[in-house]
């Protein structure tokens, strides 16, 4: 709910957001309460572990939010930018997810720290298959128009790749188009989608979160086997193969 707020985003999943129905105060107020309930109910039931997983997760993804902005500012991210807002703004919720769902049935410090590792690796997937469909997605489909993170000046892996792969001329081209945000027309929207398809920017995208996801899936399978594991295992595969 914060997230739409912070972004100015009128849908979420094809759905009118919480923003766009009855704007930022309500987005605020309704997003500070849900997390206050959340960390009210992990008070009542003295879940120390919870709190501290959550504090630190919030942490981690304001601090995410904020340096995307500035670099934004700047359009001046690189790979290991990427990465670090990535996991921050994305891999710290579902690392917290895993690991409060580790916290409530064992006390084991090892069990825990894998699937603190395996929420990492699955959130940075993710965020990189989102990115990968403002490229590939249809407008119906994943619920907003591609091309969308050009318009709010984000600089994705697809298109980081890609501008490292080109000649400076060119680079500099595509990089004054994202600098004109919201005021690129249609055709340089295009015309940026097919720099980054002839320079590799996709496959390398996709090559990545497969890696990531691999990582994840490892970690897994050191699990027995059972109802659980099979459901985890289910999500890092949907995680590659979404189109929404």
């Amino acid at each position: 709910v914060h997230d739409d707020v912070v972004d100015d985003a009128e849908t979420r999943r094809g759905m009118a957001s919480v923003k766009a129905l009855w704007g930022n105060k309500v987005g605020v107020l309704m997003g500070d309460y849900l997390l206050s309930r959340g960390l009210l109910l992990a008070l009542k039931y003295q879940d120390h572990a919870a709190l501290d997983i959550i504090s630190e997760a919030v942490r981690r993804m304001s601090e995410g939010e904020l340096l995307q902005i500035e670099k934004a500012r700047r359009l001046d991210i690189d790979e290991a930018t990427y990465f670090r807002i990535i996991s921050d703004k994305t891999a710290s919720l579902t690392s917290a997810c895993c690991e409060i769902g580790a916290a409530s049935a064992t006390d084991d410090p090892a069990i825990r720290a894998t699937l603190r590792s395996v929420g990492e690796d699955l959130g940075i997937a993710f965020q990189i298959q989102d990115d990968l469909l403002d490229y590939m997605g249809v407008a119906q489909t994943i619920g907003k128009p591609t091309g969308t993170d050009l318009k709010e000046q984000k600089m994705t892996l697809p298109l980081i790749r890609s501008l490292n792969q080109a000649e400076s001329d060119e680079a500099r081209a595509i990089i004054r188009i994202v600098k004109n945000g919201e005021r690129a027309g249609a055709a340089e929207v295009n015309e940026v989608m097919g720099f980054v398809g002839r320079h590799g920017g996709v496959p390398y995208a996709k090559e990545t979160a497969r890696a990531y996801a691999d990582r994840a899936r490892t970690a897994v399978e050191t699990f027995p086997d059972s109802p659980v594991r099979a459901a985890l295992l289910g999500v890092i595969e949907y995680t590659l193969s979404r189109d929404k």
